[in-house]
């Protein structure tokens, strides 16, 4: 292991490299590797342009080959309000810094919005692998919403050459039937014209927060996960689970929520951040359609947990991470940076799965 990564995890390193004791086996998984793409979808539905765009984004940028992804997404000009997102570095406010950091930084794929990757389509869609992100919720509505509207179409992502769509829907939300019956028509068209589909699987619901946060439990944001996959997300994007018991929670006095089974919390998953993050796996077909946990908000301490974020993906049985505002609120070369730390924890062979 490089000296970097283990004095970046700090006093967490034996914590996260030590773990070898999941509830659910790695054997049971179907892990990333430089074959996934053949071992895998060839034998799914995706018809041939799917598969060349899915070996496009595996096999480009400083992790092409192995199996794993590092995505640069910037949509939070939208999502978080332009001024917000972008007055850390104002650079960003240009959509051609946005895609020069993902090149720059040596990623897979550049996720980002109709107007930013429209806006750059012809100098770069075929140097690095689009994602455009279709849907969007905007902050300008008052009181503010929360709902995922389309921004643009399918076929404008397919006519800038882009080799995937994404897009969010919020689980649990009032908003989630539209949501859900709308991505799934587009993720449909999406590969029929030949596109990759990834899912930002994300939970929304007042009722949520209890005595903890339950956005980010295991087993909601399971759930949600294996929602995203029966609507053939080729790619789930999904926030690191940080507890687990959403459903017993939300299952309590006079109230009921959804189905459990109590072996869920003791035979599925333990309170390790490595065996919660595999329960998302699992519920991605037990790895069929790749995992990979998103960054989080920049802080003081981005490195550190951008470092340890990766290694609980890896060690889980993910495919890598979606980090944004980690890389672009700061100057471009310490972007470029913390994108190639997270790399680095990907190649780094020592760092296996658990």
């Amino acid at each position: 292991m490089t000296t970097n990564i283990q004095s970046l995890l700090g006093d967490k390193a034996e914590f996260l490299l030590g773990f070898n004791s999941p509830k659910i086996p790695k054997e049971r998984l179907h892990l990333p590797g430089p074959d996934f793409v053949d071992r895998v979808f060839t034998h799914s539905d995706r018809n041939n342009r799917v598969l060349a765009n899915l070996a496009r984004m595996y096999n480009h940028g400083r992790l092409a080959g192995t199996g794993y992804l590092s995505i640069l997404p910037v949509d939070q000009g939208i999502e978080h309000s332009g001024g917000a997102s972008f007055a850390k570095n104002p650079d960003y406010f240009d959509p051609e810094k946005i895609v020069e950091l993902a090149v720059e930084g040596g990623c897979n794929a550049v996720a980002s919005t109709f107007g930013v990757l429209g806006m750059t389509a012809r100098k770069y869609a075929h140097k690095i692998p689009f994602m455009v992100k279709i849907n969007h919720n905007e902050l300008l509505t008052y009181p503010n919403s929360h709902e995922q509207i389309l921004f643009g179409t399918v076929e404008q992502a397919y006519d800038m050459g882009a080799a995937a769509i994404g897009a969010t829907i919020y689980f649990g939300s009032d908003d989630s039937h539209r949501e859900i019956i709308e991505v799934a028509q587009a993720f449909a068209l999406a590969h029929e014209l030949g596109m990759a589909t990834v899912l930002w699987c994300y939970i929304r619901n007042s009722a949520f927060k209890k005595d903890k946060d339950y956005h980010v439990s295991a087993d909601l944001t399971g759930q949600a996960n294996h929602l995203g996959v029966t609507i053939e997300a080729d790619i789930i994007k999904q926030k690191l689970p940080e507890n687990n018991g959403g459903f017993l929670a939300l299952n309590t006095g006079d109230s009921s929520y959804g189905k459990l089974d109590k072996r869920m919390y003791s035979e599925l998953a333990s309170d390790h951040p490595i065996d919660l993050c595999r329960y998302q796996v699992a519920n991605n077909y037990m790895g069929r359609a790749g995992l990979i946990n998103s960054g989080g908000a920049s802080g003081d301490n981005d490195f550190a947990e951008a470092a340890a974020t990766a290694v609980i993906n890896k060690r889980a049985g993910g495919q890598g991470l979606i980090s944004g505002r980690k890389a672009f609120q700061r100057p471009m070369a310490d972007g470029v940076k913390i994108l190639n730390t997270i790399q680095d924890v990907y190649l780094d062979q020592s760092i296996k799965v658990a």
